[in-house]
């Protein structure tokens, strides 16, 4: 139920679907004659495409997130599991195509590859099922069997977990599988922006991990400004951040995090 609601609730939340909305409304607002309220709708809409178009206000939002939990600088000498967490595999892509296509979020499998060379005792936990609600995908998991298999990873102490849809299920059920004990060193894994809500569930769960984050999609002075070099990309990382923080607030309200902004 709460996977169901968290997707209806983003479909109608975000900027986007906000857009349509105004846009909607303000055509409604014509046809009935009610000229000022179709200028307002309009110029609010205009407003968002501005702010989250043509300036930084995304990288703004998205920054104090991935600022929140930084790489130690130094990892214990023995690591006994990476977990990895789904989200970096075109599912929907590898559904129709087969294939193992990466999206932007790539960096969490290149980096959990390069731990498995150096940590070569250390278990991995692949955790990430189909994840879409309105289409079909393949789930993350079963594409990176694939993925290793391509290029030749040892995938004996792998463990592949393909039934999660969200990260409090990536957390569960990671938990119930590997059942840590205490004292053990585990590192998670998964873009820096989505780490406090990604933390907040495991220590929810009851599963103690040491934050590695990658996919970073901000530099640390980050500033409000105007952005004209790519609409897309300022409009993408906008979405990115009220989903994250959206997330948090639900979380949070829901009880499945502790703390509203998860910290180190």
């Amino acid at each position: 139920m709460f996977f169901s609601l968290s997707k209806i609730i983003w479909l109608f939340m975000q900027p986007l679907s906000v857009l349509l909305v105004l846009c909607a409304f303000c055509v409604v607002a014509l046809y009935c004659g009610w000229k000022a309220l179709a200028i307002v709708s309009m110029l609010i809409a205009c407003f968002i495409i501005i702010l989250c178009g043509f300036t930084t206000l995304g990288s703004v939002l998205l920054n104090p997130l991935e600022e929140r939990f930084q790489r130690p600088q130094e990892l214990p000498e023995n690591i006994d599991g990476i977990i990895v967490l789904g989200g970096y595999m075109s599912g929907e892509v590898n559904a129709a195509r087969g294939g193992t296509e990466l999206n932007s979020a790539g960096d969490r499998i290149v980096e959990t590859m390069r731990f498995s060379k150096h940590f070569r005792d250390a278990k991995i936990v692949v955790t990430g099922g189909e994840g879409t609600y309105f289409s079909r995908s393949i789930p993350d998991a079963e594409s990176t069997r694939a993925l290793f298999k391509a290029f030749q990873v040892d995938d004996s102490n792998v463990v592949y977990e393909a039934q999660s849809r969200n990260t409090i299920e990536n957390a569960q059920m990671t938990y119930d599988l590997v059942k840590p004990e205490k004292g053990q060193n585990w590192l998670l894994i998964t873009s820096a922006y989505h780490m406090p809500r990604s933390v907040g569930v495991f220590r929810k769960a009851g599963f103690d991990v040491i934050a590695w984050p990658v996919d970073y999609k901000t530099v640390p002075d980050t500033q409000f400004r105007f952005y004209f070099q790519n609409a897309n990309e300022a409009f993408s990382r906008s979405s990115t951040a009220f989903h994250e923080w959206l997330g948090l607030v639900i979380y949070w309200w829901n009880g499945k995090i502790d703390r509203l902004f998860p910290q180190p």
